[in-house]
């Protein structure tokens, strides 16, 4: 008896990740596609005759699409069952690839990236819900971290890859590739997730009364704050190594791998911290983060100590990612579908506002060794935020009933 159980116990545990693995390879489609167009985008320019600034709002329109669409489709799909709806997003997001792989004007490869952004936040947004429903106790923000460790592996490995094949045989392919793995991620989803996920139904009265919840809104706006942080830095990062640092096109890309490790790091870190104290944790990283940013104004002048600041940088802005989604889930906690796919929309607008204020700065003369100074102040907003929904939460009371 002693003996079937000690076999049964790693089977249970292999099985119960098994939907958790179908969820992450998912995301990491969804990352590849997202991200890598920006080291495709000399070839997509040149190909449709469109300048770099233009095939540049192939970014911008692809996370507005994100940021104002996904909650249309998350509504769409409100009386679905929670496998079917995941499996529906899969779909469009394997179509709208085909649409960016077959299109032959810019127009038409635009509409193709509103098109599959539609279910990038709808995806990670219910994603979330669900991981977090299979978890058992005390391990829900890991669940989420490993959703979204597909993500983080696709600045690893997905967009470095995707743009290499770009390269070497046409920007088309790439987005033929990344259809495929949507195809596999969706088989893993149909083989692997549960037909019935204890989830809430989408009940869209209570999905918005959610909305305005003190907490619901403080997290969101965490979230928002958070990214623009991130990205007001981070959009420019190349220049940053090419011209302040003095580095090599071949060893700026060394740097972004490392950062992109440092993502992943911070990715399972954030999960585990959240599930142990989730509001403690998430002061303390953006605490942390306030000395990393400020330091990489002087790291930033030689190799090695940028490329320590990087790695560290990249593990804590990534640790934040689970501990947000789950206090969104957590707070919104009898109609979570809705708020959790906004957030997602609200990590994409922080995106798009980090990267305009980032530019708005140069534009006014800010040296790019100062522009991490943006990214602290950002962060500092943030922090002042996540103190405010904590007291108003109860603090160390709350957190010690409810990590």
């Amino acid at each position: 008896m002693s003996a079937r159980l000690d076999i049964a116990a790693p089977a249970a545990a292999t099985a119960s990740r098994l939907p958790l693995l179908a969820l992450a390879a998912a995301s990491f489609g969804i990352g590849t596609t997202e991200f890598v167009i920006m080291g495709l985008l000399p070839d997509v320019a040149r190909d449709l005759g469109v300048s770099i600034p233009q095939a540049g709002l192939l970014v911008t329109g692809y996370a507005l699409s994100v940021t104002f669409g996904s909650p249309f489709l998350a509504i769409a799909t409100a009386g679905m069952r929670r496998k079917g709806a995941l499996l529906l997003l899969m779909g469009v997001f394997i179509l709208g690839n085909l649409a960016c792989a077959l299109s032959t004007t810019y127009g038409v490869l635009m509409a193709a990236r509103v098109l599959t952004a539609l279910c990038h936040g709808a995806f990670f947004g219910l994603g979330s819900v669900v991981a977090a429903a299979l978890a058992p106790p005390g391990r829900k923000a890991q669940a989420i971290a490993m959703m979204f460790a597909g993500l983080t592996l696709a600045n690893v490995l997905g967009v470095p890859f995707g743009t290499a094949l770009g390269e070497a045989m046409g920007w088309r392919t790439t987005f033929f590739a990344v259809a495929l793995i949507g195809v596999a991620a969706a088989a893993a989803l149909a083989l692997w997730l549960p037909r019935q996920v204890p989830v809430p139904a989408m009940r869209l009265m209570a999905e918005a009364r959610s909305l305005g919840s003190r907490q619901v809104l403080l997290a969101m706006l965490i979230s928002v704050l958070a990214s623009a942080s991130l990205f007001s830095v981070f959009t420019y990062i190349a220049p940053i190594l090419r011209e302040v640092t003095g580095l090599s096109p071949h060893a700026v890309t060394v740097m972004l791998l490392l950062f992109g490790v440092g993502l992943t790091a911070g990715n399972f870190l954030g999960g585990r911290l959240a599930d142990w104290k989730l509001m403690p944790s998430l002061i303390l990283i953006l605490v942390a983060l306030v000395p990393v940013l400020a330091g990489f104004t002087l790291t930033s002048h030689a190799a090695m100590p940028a490329a320590a600041t990087l790695l560290v940088w990249g593990v804590l802005a990534f640790a934040l990612v689970a501990p947000l989604q789950l206090r969104v889930v957590s707070e919104a906690a009898s109609a979570p579908n809705l708020a959790s796919t906004l957030n997602q929309g609200a990590f994409n607008l922080g995106n798009a506002i980090g990267a305009w204020v980032g530019g708005l700065a140069l534009t006014y003369g800010v040296s790019y060794d100062s522009l991490p100074w943006i990214g602290v102040g950002l962060t500092l907003c943030a922090l002042a935020l996540a103190l405010v929904s904590w007291s108003s939460s109860g603090g160390r009371k709350a957190a010690a009933a409810h990590p």
